[in-house]
């Protein structure tokens, strides 16, 4: 699926997934959590492409969607705060966690 034509839940789907997917494991707390934000429909529509994408085209696929839909700077503090309850939803936040949040919180600065 292209970014182009995604709708803002199926954007918050696809960078609330890639932060439960950035260390290759997704913990039951973690996908509980995304599964409280967005329907089970639009989750496995998205989940197959946080998998399949390579970290640079997860990276651009967000960048571009920010840009071109122009996220108000309350949507962006909502979404990384989204993003940390996911990287807490198991009780830790690994190293590389903590780095993709702070990639993630410059693309939406």
């Amino acid at each position: 699926m292209e970014n182009g034509d995604w709708s803002k839940k199926e954007f918050l789907a696809y960078v609330l997934l890639y932060a439960a997917h950035c260390n290759y494991f997704e913990d039951s707390k973690e996908l509980n959590f995304i599964l409280s934000k967005i329907d089970d429909a639009t989750f496995h529509k998205i989940h197959t492409d946080v998998v399949m994408d390579s970290e640079v085209t997860k990276l651009k696929k967000i960048q571009q969607y920010t840009f071109e839909n122009k996220l108000s700077q309350t949507e962006k503090e909502t979404i990384l705060k989204d993003i940390k309850q996911v990287f807490f939803a198991d009780g830790t936040v690994d190293l590389i966690e903590k780095e993709l949040f702070a990639t993630l919180k410059k693309i939406f600065s």
